[in-house]
């Protein structure tokens, strides 16, 4: 039985994107019509790497936590503790990671923007030591 966090679900291991994660992410999709919409949920630790969602026009994602404590960081900024309720908006082209706190669970709402010629590059990890100055 999987653990019960908020009322999204947790859904399947993210294994289609585990190379780009530090320890175990899960992803649910919530709806992929309009504006495609996912649950990610982050053991504690985990965290996905640096990445950019670039787009020619509009793009970008927004990101709405709904379970426990979590990190956001654009390159170049300090990083900013979220926690349920909060919302961040990324705009396109912007360089940045999230994830989980060392001690907590964590779930957000991923929603892609939509835009023209979009996609994700992903980039280096984010390392031990730089996460642990956190």
């Amino acid at each position: 039985m999987k653990k019960k966090l908020s009322v999204f679900p947790i859904g399947d291991k993210n294994d289609a994107y585990s190379k780009y994660f530090i320890g175990q992410s899960y992803l649910a999709p919530l709806s992929k019509d309009g504006i495609p919409t996912f649950n990610v949920t982050f053991e504690p630790a985990c965290r996905n790497n640096w990445h950019v969602h670039h787009a020619k026009s509009g793009g970008g994602q927004l990101l709405i936590v709904v379970f426990g404590e979590g990190w956001y960081q654009e390159e170049g900024k300090a990083a900013r503790k979220l926690k349920a309720g909060d919302t961040v908006y990324i705009p396109a082209n912007v360089k940045h990671w999230h994830g989980a706190t060392k001690n907590s669970w964590f779930q957000h709402i991923a929603q892609e923007i939509p835009g023209t010629e979009t996609y994700t590059e992903w980039c280096e990890k984010v390392t031990d030591e730089e996460y642990g100055k956190l």
